[in-house]
């Protein structure tokens, strides 16, 4: 189902009421039909013709830093650094010259840089009203990037499962024929060669079933703390590697517990952290290596086509090298990897835990700081 847009949702709410636009503070029927914009990740405002502010959503009180009731009357052209621009739009929707409009801008913020923004501007049914959508282009590109990479885990899976299937029966073949031949040779080289196809059958097939472990498993759901998977995956990784690498805690303890699978939580989080000490091999013989597991609550976050009142953000990042510009767009790709010997399986499975559990894994990278987010929502 397409997720409405601001005027079809404010349109919808118009119908329930009539009446002139006025403030929202001072007249309740028109503040209970703009809560719904409240529902939007992009920033709305509704304006008179002048351009008077006379509802503004929550998205757009937090990019402002200003609250609705600030906002309230203020001419919204005034937040722009080209204000002409938005005079000029309002002018054609009071002469009925279009039904809709768009063009580029930017939004003054309060101690911050202007916000690029794409502007779209749209009459109402109702007379005197225009829903101005602001949708800021940082955040367009990072959803236009998450929609690719859950379309493209989705043909990778697929992909992956018909794959392993082909590959895993003559595979069995292959191994049974090696050893039936191994059965009949009287020479010791020629028994090598057939050890040598016996072998490599098995790491295949061993290959293979990692592929397919995700679609095997039953995803067994229960109560979730996600600092006993954190520590749990901070005492494998100082085991793994005790000297040279300083596995710092940075919790925070007031996040809930949730409905998941520990198990694949677990794992999904060992491979980002294992992958990031593996990267870390220099830093850890010279002493500094750092990997920080960090958690905190994210509030009115959209990930995975969704908009969620709270989610989980847990953060692995270490201080390596950094992701190589090569394989950074193609980081979660199955058999793609950044290590010679690593199979490029790691962060494909843990993209797929994750995703099981209805969130998402993004990646920032430069040189010293590496930061795997996993996203999760909270009840």
């Amino acid at each position: 189902m397409k997720k409405p847009d601001a005027f079809s949702l404010f349109s919808l709410a118009a119908r329930r009421t009539n009446g002139r636009a006025s403030d929202a503070r001072s007249n309740p029927d028109l503040a209970a039909r703009l809560q719904a914009l409240d529902l939007l990740a992009t920033l709305v405002a509704v304006v008179d013709a002048e351009g008077h502010v006379v509802f503004a959503n929550a998205a757009l009180e937090d990019a402002l830093s200003l609250s609705r009731r600030s906002l309230a009357g203020v001419r919204l052209q005034d937040c722009f650094t080209e204000p002409v621009l938005l005079d000029n739009a309002l002018q054609g929707a009071r002469s009925n010259e279009f039904a809709a409009l768009r063009y580029d801008a930017f939004l003054r913020r309060l101690n911050h840089e202007p916000l690029p923004v794409h502007v779209v501007v749209a009459q109402t049914e109702k007379t005197g009203e225009v829903v101005v959508e602001l949708l800021p282009q940082e955040q367009q590109t990072r959803q236009e990037r998450e929609e690719r990479l859950l379309d493209q885990a989705q043909a990778n899976k697929e992909l992956i499962r018909n794959l392993a299937h082909e590959i895993k029966n003559p595979l069995g073949g292959i191994r049974g024929a090696a050893q039936l031949l191994q059965m009949e040779l009287q020479s010791k080289e020629l028994i090598e060669y057939t050890q040598v196809i016996v072998h490599e059958a098995d790491r295949l097939q061993s290959l293979v079933d990692r592929l397919l472990a995700p679609h095997r498993r039953p995803h067994v759901v229960g109560d979730v703390n996600i600092h006993e998977v954190c520590e749990r995956v901070r005492s494998l990784i100082v085991a793994e590697f005790p000297r040279g690498l300083k596995v710092v805690r940075d919790y925070d303890t007031s996040i809930p517990e949730f409905r998941g699978d520990r198990e694949q939580l677990i794992q999904a989080v060992l491979n980002i952290a294992h992958n990031a000490a593996l990267a870390l091999t220099e830093r850890i013989e010279a002493g500094d290596a750092r990997i920080t597991l960090r958690t905190r609550v994210g509030r009115q976050l959209t990930f995975g086509k969704q908009r969620y009142r709270l989610a989980l953000e847990l953060h692995v990042i270490d201080n390596g090298p950094g992701v190589p510009d090569s394989i950074k767009d193609r980081v979660f790709f199955p058999l793609v990897s950044g290590r010679d010997g690593g199979s490029g399986l790691g962060l494909t499975l843990a993209q797929t835990f994750v995703q099981q559990h209805h969130g998402l894994i993004e990646v920032e990278s430069v040189p010293g700081h590496t930061d795997f987010k996993i996203l999760i929502p909270l009840p």
